[in-house]
């Protein structure tokens, strides 16, 4: 945590904001962007820059060019879902759409930008895209549906666990047969428990259930129906673990996440919410991590 200057808090104070706003006040932060000139509104996401600049100036990993990089790229892919919102004012989905999924997936899968960061600050990389493709297809694209708020409903509760019910009875069985899983009958104590619930909620599920659910599923879902989008995103949810936890295709990783992402999508579209699906998620990983991995 000493890494941790004045510096590079004053960064992720940056990149936080505009995340907690959406999340907490959503309709008044659109509301309140839209009346900005529109010069301004798609010049907003240049501010990565800074961010970058605060982060990694007095580190090894710095480099000027990427502080233009971090500045011109979020304007782009806000400028693309701009368009698109003119092309597409029914919201079926435009090409700019998927480009904008495309780049912000491959970045993060695999890892392009993260050398560029101070090691100990790699997780703001991280943070910058989801602002990216949170400004643009919310503040921007004001795509519908997303469900990207984070007053929590029982009823999300309900929804979360139900789907992890579901999921359980096919999952552990499948990945202790394929030895995938490992089981370990250890108490962690309820401190470790809750802790790791709530770190993977909010560094992993809600980052993963927004890109997956709340823009691919959403975005397929008006044009492919519900069903068809919901295996397509699961399959595309389950490709993107190929290269986890190896070093070739993982393909026991790839299946049981391909179904996972069938019950956290339908978490997701019961109503549409992603507290729901990030419940599911942040679940079923505590339970890997702290008992089956």
């Amino acid at each position: 945590m000493h890494h941790w200057s004045p510096q590079v808090c004053v960064a992720a104070a940056l990149l936080l904001v505009p995340l907690l706003a959406l999340a907490f006040a959503g309709k008044r932060t659109i509301t309140a962007l839209a009346s900005l000139p529109l010069v301004v509104r798609l010049a907003l996401p240049s501010i990565g820059g800074a961010a970058y600049l605060l982060a990694a100036f007095h580190t090894s990993s710095f480099q000027l060019s990427y502080v233009a990089v971090y500045a011109l790229v979020p304007v782009a892919l806000t400028v693309l879902p701009w368009h698109a919102a003119q092309a597409d004012p029914e919201q079926r989905g435009n090409w700019r759409d998927f480009v904008v999924l495309a780049v912000l997936g491959l970045i993060v899968e695999f890892r392009y930008l993260e050398p560029v960061w101070p090691s100990y600050a790699r997780s703001l990389n991280r943070l910058l895209l989801l602002d990216c493709g949170l400004y643009g297809f919310l503040a921007v694209r004001q795509l519908s549906n997303v469900g990207f708020t984070f007053w929590p409903r029982l009823g999300d509760i309900k929804i979360g666990l139900r789907e992890l019910v579901f999921y359980a009875p096919i999952a552990i069985p499948l990945g202790l047969a394929l030895r995938f899983l490992h089981a370990h009958a250890v108490w962690p104590g309820f401190g470790r428990l809750a802790l790791s619930w709530l770190s993977i909620f909010a560094f992993i599920a809600v980052l993963e259930e927004t890109y997956f659910r709340g823009w691919i599923q959403n975005l397929l879902e008006r044009r492919l129906g519900p069903n068809v989008s919901l295996i397509v995103t699961a399959v595309l949810f389950g490709l993107s673990h190929f290269n986890k936890g190896a070093t070739h295709f993982n393909w026991r990783y790839v299946l049981l996440a391909t179904f996972a992402g069938i019950f956290y999508g339908r978490a997701w579209r019961c109503e549409h919410r992603l507290v729901a699906s990030a419940i599911t998620h942040a679940s079923v990983d505590t339970i890997w991590f702290l008992w089956l991995r």
